[in-house]
């Protein structure tokens, strides 16, 4: 059946799909397709804030940044979409169309994260980082685009599937339609970052984000060679005309014929609208007014979504600072995400079944606008709580000079003990292969001065400590080498051995080959990750092992003291130096704030869109939803401007305050909302409508009987 087929005919026979249950087959192409696409969608978001971070190397900032200009393009594009299916292509070529921009778009960030491309030195570091941040931006672009201009495509499209006779049909359709988008969430937030988590490459063994948005890719494609496949049986109306386009006319010409007669002889109206009178219809105009207020009271509602969107960047990042060990489970960071979709299951229909009716119950009047209003107050609870998160974190995290300080920790690799003076404070003794305490926030530079303990009266030697470096003395000897002033990247643990013997010693293991180490020196840092490692040490025909368990986030000196006796282990003779405790705090903490984000969304987004369409006319549905989804896009365009902002005039000294300010940033719009609220009246659109709809009908008859009344008057014609 063609795009341009009348829609109007066939109304029981849409399209040429036979039925099952009652049910159009050509229905259950749209929903493949609709899982298979939220699946590409969210399993490529889910690991998208990691991607920048870790791939392409930009700060939590920018990354933040960059992920909240994506989400906001997302829910700017089904305007573009929206307008193009109704007024040119037809929804069904729009879905084609805009798919296959989404395929490649999806293609192009797998490739985009393939590190081999420009590794030419083969050091597992991309060398042409232009490439790879051009390639992902057109990529992120694309889907943009095509997620965006599908969107309001899909489930109309779906709809239009079902003829008048199947109205239970069809309100079970969009009800499994909901289900596969959140069934499409939940898996990808489990796979991705499983599939982040493998190491890939040719030459280099990395972090497989080529994989993790490989799928996503593979997936999209297949959505799309589904929805082709039902082509025959789908029911394809013909474009009737885009109503926002002429929403947008009926108000622009109000504001302009109210600005031609802003004179004071020309006498008020009743509602800036109604200067449109002369150009379009009484019944559109009232529609449109029904539309504003609404849209009036969508005004503080952005700032939910600047807060809901921030579980996909900030809380994790906030996970990667935390222990993921739930005991026969290890969660990755990325993954703590699906948290949301399994409470959104479960509560839907609790909320459906058990709170509202029981609300009812007790007497109380809990409108659509008060559900909205509790679900902003459970968000912003959301943000107090990821604040309560970060301060434990923070306690548990080291603390690193700054520019003008430096810390200190002395090892002795000697036999013997040494003593050491340090200005300011007493002198204190290393014993034989052991580490002294850590002195922190010291000047920029420090004289110390070493004694040998058998003869204390001879200064061993005086040297001046730089900022953030370590020494390590040996004999009378002091060996320089720079500490780790960060925490490990994505909970890796970094670790490096320290050579006391006087002959090499070859150092490896299944994950880390840290080859010969000369007498007297140290390897450069290695990253590990959680779950025991156990290391070989060789020194000519003799070898012993030594085995570790790793946490996350994790920094170690494991020092091989000139005493080792190599044997079938060297486990006791290894002195291990923590120079960074793992992360200590759970992933679990971050539960609490998930639950009351999600029973916010459910109060909040399901409600609004209830509300919405139970407000809107019959005809402008699709506006409202367009209104809608902008305030998504806003929403996240304020976290770009708060973190602008951040950078130049507002300076948060820890990171949990800035989770303060956007809990009451809410609490503010909250209180401005619920006043809002107070003074609404809810209205019965169809009702409104029907009188318009009666004045036309009866100004017809009067037209059909030769009379029409112009200024008042009754004229025969």
């Amino acid at each position: 059946m063609a795009d341009n087929e009348d829609p109007k005919k066939e109304r029981k026979n849409r399209g040429k799909s036979k039925e099952v249950c009652g049910y159009p087959i050509s229905i259950f192409f749209i929903v493949v397709n609709e899982f298979c696409e939220r699946f590409s969608y969210y399993g490529m978001r889910a690991v998208l804030v990691l991607y920048f971070k870790f791939f392409l190397r930009w700060d939590d900032d920018l990354s933040t940044s960059i992920y909240h200009t994506f989400v906001a393009l997302c829910y700017l594009t089904p305007i573009l979409g929206a307008i193009v299916a109704d007024s040119w292509l037809g929804k069904f070529k729009t879905i084609i169309y805009l798919s296959i921009v989404y395929a490649i778009g999806q293609v192009a960030m797998a490739v985009s994260a393939i590190h081999d491309i420009t590794d030419t030195d083969r050091d597992g570091t991309p060398d042409n980082m232009i490439f790879h941040v051009v390639m992902s931006m057109v990529g992120l672009f694309l889907i943009a685009l095509g997620t965006g201009g599908i969107k309001p495509c899909v489930a109309a499209f779906g709809g239009d599937q079902f003829g008048d006779h199947q109205e239970k049909q069809r309100r079970t359709f969009f009800s499994v339609f909901y289900l596969c988008i959140n069934g499409g969430s939940l898996l990808s937030t489990i796979i991705t970052p499983i599939l982040r988590a493998q190491e890939c490459g040719i030459y280099s063994q990395q972090k497989c984000y080529s994989l993790a948005f490989g799928v996503p890719a593979a997936l999209m494609v297949v959505a799309l060679v589904v929805f082709i496949a039902g082509s025959g049986m789908y029911y394809k109306a013909e474009p009737q005309g885009n109503i926002m386009l002429d929403v947008s006319k009926c108000i622009g010409f109000a504001i302009k014929n109210r600005y031609r007669h802003r004179s004071k002889q020309f006498p008020k109206r009743k509602h800036w609208m109604d200067w449109a009178e002369e150009k379009y219809d009484k019944l559109l105009i009232a529609q449109i007014k029904m539309v504003l207020k609404v849209l009036f009271l969508y005004i503080p509602l952005p700032v939910f979504w600047t807060l809901f969107d921030q579980k996909g960047s900030r809380w994790t990042l906030q996970a990667t600072t935390m222990d993921g060990n739930f005991g026969l489970l290890v969660i990755q960071p990325d993954q703590m995400q699906t948290v949301n979709p399994i409470l959104i299951l479960t509560l839907v229909p609790i909320m459906d079944s058990v709170v509202y009716p029981l609300i009812k119950k007790c007497g109380l009047n809990f409108t659509p606008l008060k559900r909205m209003t509790v679900g902003m107050v459970m968000a912003a609870i959301a943000f107090f709580c990821a604040a309560v998160v970060q301060l434990q974190i923070d306690k548990t995290l080291p603390v690193f000079p700054s520019s003008s300080e430096s810390q200190l920790k002395i090892l002795n690799m000697d036999s013997n003990p040494v003593t050491v003076n340090l200005p300011s404070y007493p002198p204190f003794t290393v014993p034989a292969a052991q580490v002294g305490d850590l002195f922190q926030k010291l000047c920029a530079k420090v004289a110390l001065i070493f004694h040998n303990s058998s003869d204390e009266s001879t200064p061993v030697h005086y040297f001046n400590l730089q900022v953030s470096e370590k020494y390590f003395t040996f004999e009378g000897e002091q060996i320089l080498t720079e500490d780790l002033i960060s925490k490990p990247e994505q909970g890796y643990n970094g670790i490096r051995f320290i050579n006391g013997l006087a002959t090499a010693v070859n150092v490896s293991s299944p994950a880390v080959d840290f080859g010969l180490i000369q007498p007297l020196n140290y390897t450069t840092y290695s990253l590990v990750q959680y779950g025991k490692t156990t290391f070989t040490l060789r020194s000519g025909s003799q070898s012993c092992e030594f085995s570790k368990e790793f946490g996350y986030g994790s920094s170690y000196a494991f020092f091989i003291p000139s005493t080792l006796v190599f044997g079938p282990t060297c486990q006791e003779s290894i002195t291990v130096i923590e120079e960074i405790k793992p992360n200590s705090v759970h992933m679990a903490l971050q539960i609490p704030q998930y639950f009351f984000i999600t029973a916010g969304e459910v109060m909040f987004s399901v409600t609004g869109l209830e509300f919405s369409y139970s407000q809107a006319p019959s005809n402008m549905k699709a506006v409202l939803q367009a209104g809608w989804l902008l305030t998504v896009a806003i929403g996240n365009f304020i976290v770009l401007i708060v973190k602008k902002k951040k950078k130049k005039k507002i300076k948060f000294p820890v990171s949990w305050a800035e989770y303060v300010l956007f809990a009451s940033l809410l609490i503010a719009m909250c209180v401005l909302f619920s006043i809002m609220a107070y003074f609404y009246t809810y209205i019965d659109p169809t009702e409104i409508e029907a009188q318009f709809k009666t004045t036309t009908n009866e100004d017809d008859e009067k037209h059909k009987n030769g009379e029409i009344q112009i200024y008042g008057l009754c004229v025969h014609l």
